[in-house]
């Protein structure tokens, strides 16, 4: 999809909250800094509009972003951050829970996971949850721009073995800095959605 129109509409932390507009809905999950603001930045060809921080565990609610009045991306805070407390973390667990067990609207989940390392029991934990609850993921590696395109196989299966992936799914392989992996992308986003449009 060419994304020409984006709006950031809310933040939300309960389903009151929520866009009432009925578009399809794409969550983005992960852990603190594993790159959810760059890769909604690439997909959307902006630079910074998702803001990126040096701090991780900055977003603490569910972030809409309306693209192209097609669907919302729906960046939710991230997890596996130890400087948050205990008690803020469980705040975290129940709003990223509630909204993923009772939207009608959300159409899949992108995990998130640090390409460069083994998942983390986090990113293991997510990915369970989400087949629990039967939601379509899309596992993305980020940051594989650090590791060379010839060890991007073995990175995947260490990956894939991890979380005992579910061949149904899809997993793509992403740099925010050269772009590779963005068409794939899209094209699971408008699958799901049920848009037209190419990446």
């Amino acid at each position: 999809m060419e994304v020409h129109d984006v709006e950031m509409v809310m933040s939300a932390v309960a389903a009151s909250q929520y866009p009432t507009d009925q578009l399809p809905e794409i969550a983005l999950s992960g852990r603190s800094n594993v790159g959810k603001s760059s890769l909604i930045n690439k997909l959307i060809n902006r630079k910074s509009y998702a803001r990126t921080s040096s701090k991780p565990g900055k977003t603490q609610t569910l972030n809409f972003y309306r693209v192209e009045n097609e669907l919302y991306f729906v960046d939710v805070p991230g997890y596996g951050y130890a400087k948050v407390s205990k008690k803020q973390r469980e705040k975290f667990g129940q709003i990223i829970e509630a909204y993923l067990t009772s939207r009608s609207n959300l159409k899949g989940l992108i995990s998130l996971i640090d390409g460069r390392h083994e998942p983390t029991d986090d990113d293991i934990a997510m990915y369970v949850f989400a087949k629990y609850y039967d939601i379509p993921v899309l596992v993305v590696a980020t940051k594989m721009d650090k590791i060379s395109t010839g060890k991007w196989n073995r990175q995947e299966k260490i990956i894939k073995e991890a979380l005992d992936f579910n061949p149904v799914d899809q997993f793509v392989c992403f740099s925010a800095l050269t772009g590779a992996g963005k068409e794939q992308v899209w094209e699971w986003i408008e699958k799901q959605c049920a848009i037209g449009g190419q990446a």
